[in-house]
């Protein structure tokens, strides 16, 4: 895939949109799978310290004055950011099932998990139709407890931006010392 121009590019999910709001100021954010960089690039707008990671060298072009970017394939190599851990973790439209341990370890204590991608059904609705590419119900769920606390899901179609079927996750690994809900203005 060739680079991708910035204002070619689709939004950013409105689902992160809507949770990144909880994020502080100054925040590292890991983009997993981040492909063109529709959200790498609305995050670093917004002041956040951003980091990204595709297998794609091409897509990841565009990026290197925005992030910390790293070309690692996901789903063949070692995790590239070993013991590193972050305010937060972006994933959308992605999934590698051996992954998904992986992602929610990167969740710094007080961090947050938003993640977005197809569910079974979007089979019927055209690409992607691989059942290894499509949530099984209640999967994200599952990958995510009880490491972290859930703040909001979803499962099910959606009509925007684009007929789907997906699940989305919110999500806090909690600190000992004080309560998520007590230190942000959680969108739920």
């Amino acid at each position: 895939m060739a680079t991708e121009n910035a204002s070619a590019l689709p939004p950013p999910s409105a689902w992160i949109v809507r949770h990144a709001s909880v994020l502080r100021a100054g925040a590292t954010v890991l983009d997993v799978a981040c492909g063109g960089g529709c959200h790498v690039r609305w995050l670093h707008q917004r002041g956040y310290k951003v980091f990204a990671v595709d297998r794609n060298a091409d897509a990841l072009s565009g990026l290197q004055a925005l992030a910390d970017v790293r070309i690692a394939d996901l789903e063949a190599g070692p995790w590239p950011y070993r013991d590193q851990t972050f305010d937060a973790v972006v994933v959308t439209h992605y999934l590698w099932r051996p992954l998904l341990p992986r992602i929610v370890q990167a969740v710094a204590p007080g961090g947050f998990l938003l993640y977005e991608t197809f569910a079974l059904g979007q089979a019927s609705l055209g690409k992607p139709s691989n059942p290894e590419f499509l949530l099984r119900p209640g999967e994200l769920l599952d990958a995510v407890r009880p490491a972290l606390r859930v703040l909001a899901f979803e499962d099910g179609f959606v009509e925007a931006p684009h007929p789907a079927y997906v699940q989305r996750i919110a999500a806090v690994r909690e600190t000992a010392n004080a309560q998520a809900a007590d230190r942000y203005n959680l969108p739920i």
